[in-house]
């Protein structure tokens, strides 16, 4: 709820700063072909940072061009925060259950949920869109397009790559909201409490919210969603603060009549490491299958 999303972050103190978009210090170590590198954002006048995987053949392959998997942090992160994620997927490689896969870490700041402050201070969306994914795909060998690329999230990197998804459905061919709060951002405009989070970001004006809403969206993009997108939502059922959220945009998409897969996981409180050790070896099949339904090239390692 958004009751639960503002206790929390006045709890974790995970307060935007104009200093958050370089993770310092950096981890002392790394996964495996992990890295991290920065990009110039234009928007905001600074270096933004980001952490990249590339797969095992990357460096001798030279003319081979890659899909992408997006992996969007939550709250009070950065960079690094969800870079384990690379472990699994590249353990997965190794052994050619998938193929060979670009993961990107980008930085959302520590509390933007990925979309743009109303007063133009964070650019979280703009630069992740019009920077961020254009240097990717000018600096890496990518699949630059929707058949190639993916986007997901834990908490609210799961609300903010549901932003995304909904609102430039054309630009991903899959989504993965792993416990991310889903809400109708519409209806900040009537709040009682402008001085507090997420409306002392988002802001008022009816037109800047009806923007960011994931539901009006969802409406608004409904024939592109359905066209491209495929959908993957997960939660645990003792995830309080991000349950309810998440299982009305379940029913959303149901009563859209859009075709997703919605799983939740008996007991699990809010943690990512948790939900994916209990499924390590299927992690990214959805996005993959996405991937093969969309039409991207891929290569396996370790298969015939």
């Amino acid at each position: 709820s958004l009751a639960a999303d503002a206790k929390k972050q006045a709890k974790s103190n995970q307060i935007n700063t104009d200093d958050m978009w370089v993770a310092r210090p950096l981890p002392a170590g790394f996964p495996t072909n992990v890295t991290h590198h920065t990009y110039r954002s234009a928007v905001m006048k600074r270096d933004v940072g980001y952490c990249i995987y590339l797969p095992p053949s990357y460096a001798q392959d030279t003319t081979r061009r890659y899909p992408v998997i997006y992996n969007l942090h939550g709250a009070g992160g950065n960079e690094t925060r969800t870079i384990y994620n690379a472990e699994v997927l590249h353990a997965g490689i190794l052994t050619g259950r998938w193929p060979e896969i670009i993961m990107v870490f980008p930085n959302g700041g520590r509390a933007t949920m990925y979309q743009d402050s109303a007063d133009g201070r964070f650019p979280a969306e703009t630069t992740f869109v019009k920077e961020l994914m254009p240097h990717i795909d000018a600096t890496y060998r990518t699949i630059a397009g929707r058949k190639g690329r993916c986007v997901e999230g834990f908490s609210m990197g799961g609300r903010g790559s549901t932003h995304l998804a909904m609102r430039h459905p054309q630009l991903y061919c899959s989504l993965f909201n792993q416990a991310g709060n889903v809400y109708h951002a519409s209806a900040l405009a009537k709040t009682a409490t402008p001085k507090e989070w997420p409306v002392n970001y988002l802001g008022t004006d009816p037109a800047h919210l009806l923007a960011n809403d994931p539901f009006a969206n969802l409406t608004k993009n409904l024939a592109a969603i359905k066209a491209g997108l495929r959908i993957q939502v997960a939660c645990g059922t003792a995830d309080d603060g991000h349950l309810p959220t998440v299982r009305e945009y379940h029913a959303a998409l149901t009563k859209s009549g859009v075709e997703h897969t919605y799983w939740e996981v008996e007991g699990l409180d809010h943690n990512q490491r948790k939900m994916i050790e209990g499924r390590r070896d299927t992690w990214f099949d959805f996005h993959v299958e996405s991937l093969h339904k969309a039409g991207a090239a891929l290569h396996y390692l370790n298969r015939p």
